[in-house]
């Protein structure tokens, strides 16, 4: 496997065994061990690259611990601190990773629950740790961004000049990313203010503000699902301009009457819409969260457009009821391969069944 397919593959473990991993111990020899292993590549068994339980005496306290310590050339250069994958990891879990950093030769510093990773160095102050971490990696959400940065920490390609040179910026643009993300998902009354006193010439009241908070968020809903939309129309746009280039053989298949007519035959019965194509294209968007996108692929019929897995007709991921009149339908499976129609207004409804298609992949995945 791949960098990505491991870190996919190690995500997967963790989603699926988080709820019974209910120890710090636990977390460690289930998810941070594999981690170390399997995405940073060192070996956990060899004391020359990882020490377990490392111990470096800090001023009058003796004897503390921190949990692993990665060496490299017989210095420490990534420290690591564990909490169990129940707890919520905050600055409170990392006072030892703080006195390590100080008297240790390491500019990195990990603090994980073994589903979020805080990556952590010294740009405020030399040789002491920062209190913001400058690279978070969620593995319930991998940021696809961060991964070319994450391989600098690998055994392989390990770079601590580009890690750190590298790292101011990622702090901010990553600090910046979450407080939108969570602005859009609750926005504060300083951003319902910022919006609503550029489009509403009134006195900002209590009022005012209670209208414009649910406003914001319907219009910050609304413009995100447009920008995906767009993106889709674009690509879909994309695939129809470049047509498949044919090779001698099957040009002259193309030109032979019987095929022709068999084409044409088959044209004047099945007619695929734009609507499906991009439908088609949301149901493959939600899909890939769990499979590679060349495995999602479709086929059109009479009555309804199948999006199935790996061009199986034995692995439907949902049908598309497109070619009614009035009512839309959504088809969706269950373990059995159950088909059950959800009607739909617009194409964004897709969304609102994300969970079951995923769940449908994964069980054939």
């Amino acid at each position: 496997m791949d960098f990505e397919e491991r870190l996919a593959a190690l995500a997967a473990k963790v989603k699926n065994q988080r709820a019974v991993i209910q120890t710090e111990e636990a977390t460690k020899n289930a998810f941070i061990m594999p981690f170390i292993s399997t995405i940073l590549g060192y070996d956990v068994f060899n004391p020359l690259e990882v020490v377990p339980e490392f111990t470096a005496d800090v001023g009058v306290k003796r004897g503390e611990k921190i949990d692993y310590a990665i060496m490299r050339d017989g210095e420490v250069q990534i420290l690591i601190e564990c909490k169990s994958s129940t707890s919520a990891l905050s600055l409170e879990h990392a006072s030892q990773l703080f006195r390590y950093f100080a008297v240790t030769n390491a500019r990195i510093a990990v603090l994980t629950n073994g589903a979020v990773y805080n990556f952590y160095t010294d740009l405020d102050a030399p040789n002491r740790m920062d209190e913001k971490p400058f690279l978070v990696l969620d593995l319930a959400d991998i940021d696809e961004t961060l991964i070319p940065e994450l391989l600098k920490l690998t055994k392989e390609v390990f770079d601590l000049d580009s890690i750190i040179s590298a790292a101011e910026e990622l702090k901010y643009v990553g600090a910046l990313k979450r407080e939108i993300a969570a602005q859009f998902r609750e926005p504060s009354a300083d951003w319902v203010k910022f919006f609503t006193t550029r489009v509403y010439e009134g006195a900002f009241t209590q009022k005012v503000r209670e209208q414009f908070s649910s406003l914001v968020t319907k219009a910050a809903k609304q413009y995100l699902n447009e920008q995906v939309n767009d993106r889709l129309k674009t690509a879909l746009g994309a695939a129809a301009a470049v047509p498949a280039p044919l090779s001698a053989g099957s040009a002259e298949s193309i030109t032979s009457q019987p095929v022709a007519e068999a084409d044409l035959d088959r044209d004047t019965e099945i007619e695929t819409t734009p609507e499906e194509l991009e439908g088609y294209q949301i149901v493959k968007a939600i899909a890939c969260g769990d499979v590679k996108p060349q495995r999602v692929t479709y086929r059109d019929a009479k009555s309804y457009f199948a999006v199935l897995l790996d061009d199986n007709n034995r692995r439907p991921v949902a049908r598309l009821w497109f070619n009614g009149k009035k009512q839309k339908y959504l088809g969706t499976f269950d373990d059995a391969k159950v088909e059950t129609k959800h009607a739909i207004e617009t194409l964004d409804d897709i969304y609102e069944h994300a969970d079951i298609i995923r769940a449908t992949v994964r069980s054939y995945a």
